[in-house]
């Protein structure tokens, strides 16, 4: 793990402290754990009430070295301190057992992405009953975006509703693919939904302004008339504790002074403050994936002895498959580091174009890797065996999730064709 550790040689002692401790953290206490959390969440319908005990043990050995809400970045008080770039090459840690270290140090998906829409956005009524336990880890969130009967990759199709009914709002909807919500500490929804009372704006030009028909509530778990529908796989895995569900809010009313988040119509000024660190997360995590393959994939093709009679480690192809590997990724990591330090220096809004790019290069990288991992290790690598089938579905899922990757080629071809104007100055003067 060099390509880490040289870019840590130029960061704070304190990150690469951290460095070191999430590295130790990771290796010698939570992959050890994975089968042990897998024989504690049990089977059938048990996986879905049964919070292991190995994690929260591991939660408590997280909070006791200092590993806890690293991702918040440092303009939060409630964060750790850390910049976007030094959360980017600690996180990446986490990814090599993303099935426990994120929620381990609490810094998993959504909970991540809901923890930084409370600390910018929410009231302070709000943090105290949401943001602090969330913060503490004892309850679990989901992010309620994605419907399922409405191309929901433009947020502008969203059908659900959220109608102001005197103090209260009214919240009607069928949503599709929600993270988080098979997990038993669940305890809110952030929704998304079309404000039908919110206040009609325009743009510049006067046209109506379709950004600001949509809101964001918090909506408690247990509040009438939400419905967890069922549990949707991924390739076959029930991703259980952590779940994809079809939910449906009928006539849920919460109140208006409570519940909603900055305040009606302003749930896209919302949304892009939460996604942009996130995709900085979701990518840091695929490359601790992906690099984990290709530690096994070594070992593998080390330990596995030889194939007409030439061993398997000195074959052209696997030597050239490894290269491949090792090249696309540190290419991938340079572009999260980028990005990262755009968002630092500039804030999300400046870094659309780099938070676009890595959403799109390192899914599909790290995706790509995986699948010549499954390929060295043959049959191994498609069964229980190890967890490449596992890590393959969980990035083959990342190219569609927060976005699919057409989306954000689309707006970064869109964000280079807005360089004309300055381009065709420098040619009329002769400079290009």
């Amino acid at each position: 793990m060099a390509p880490q550790m040289d870019a840590l040689a130029n960061l704070s002692p304190r990150a690469r402290d951290l460095y070191v401790k999430m590295q130790r953290f990771v290796e010698d206490e939570c992959i050890p754990a994975e089968k042990i959390y897998e024989q504690q969440l049990g089977e059938g319908a048990q996986r879905w009430t049964t919070q292991p005990a190995i994690m929260e043990q591991l939660k408590a050995r997280a909070k006791e070295l200092g590993l806890w809400n690293l991702f918040l970045p440092r303009d939060y008080p409630e964060g750790a301190g850390l910049t976007n770039l030094e959360y980017a090459c600690i996180g990446e840690l986490t990814g090599r057992s993303p099935h426990l270290a994120p929620e381990a140090t609490n810094c998993s998906a959504p909970d991540t992405g809901n923890m930084e829409v409370l600390a910018k956005y929410g009231s302070p009524a709000q943090k105290e009953k949401w943001l602090k336990p969330l913060l503490d880890g004892k309850i679990r969130s989901a992010f309620a975006m994605t419907e399922l009967k409405v191309a929901s990759s433009d947020a502008l199709n969203i059908e659900t509703t959220i109608t102001r009914d005197g103090d209260d709002v009214v919240i009607n909807g069928h949503k599709w693919y929600i993270s988080g919500v098979g997990h038993p500490n669940l305890a809110v929804y952030i929704v998304m939904g079309k404000s039908i009372t919110a206040p009609a704006r325009t743009t510049k030009s006067g046209k109506p302004n379709r950004h600001s028909q949509h809101t964001i509530v918090l909506v408690p778990a247990n509040a009438p008339g939400v419905k967890a529908v069922r549990a949707g796989h991924v390739f076959g895995y029930d991703d259980a504790n952590h779940g994809h569900f079809e939910v449906i809010f009928d006539n849920v009313r919460v109140s208006a002074k409570e519940h909603l988040v900055l305040g009606e119509g302003r749930g896209f000024e919302v949304i892009q403050g939460r996604l942009g660190p996130g995709r900085v997360h979701h990518c840091v995590r695929a490359l601790g994936m992906a690099e984990r393959a290709v530690d096994l994939c070594i070992l593998r093709m080390r330990d596995r002895g030889s194939t007409f009679g030439t061993p398997l480690s000195d074959h052209g192809v696997v030597r050239k498959y490894i290269a491949d590997a090792r090249m696309a990724l540190d290419q991938a990591r340079l572009l999260v580091w980028h990005a990262a330090d755009r968002i630092d220096q500039v804030g999300g809004k400046g870094a659309l174009k780099e938070i676009a790019m890595i959403k799109v290069v390192v899914p599909s990288t790290a995706c790509r890797v995986v699948d010549m991992a499954i390929q060295l290790h043959g049959a191994t690598g498609v069964s229980q065996d190890t967890v490449l089938a596992n890590f393959y579905a969980g990035l083959r899922t990342l190219r569609i999730a927060d976005g699919p990757d057409e989306v954000h080629t689309q707006q970064i071809g869109r964000l280079e064709m807005r360089r004309y104007a300055e381009l065709k100055e420098k040619q009329l003067k002769g400079k290009l």
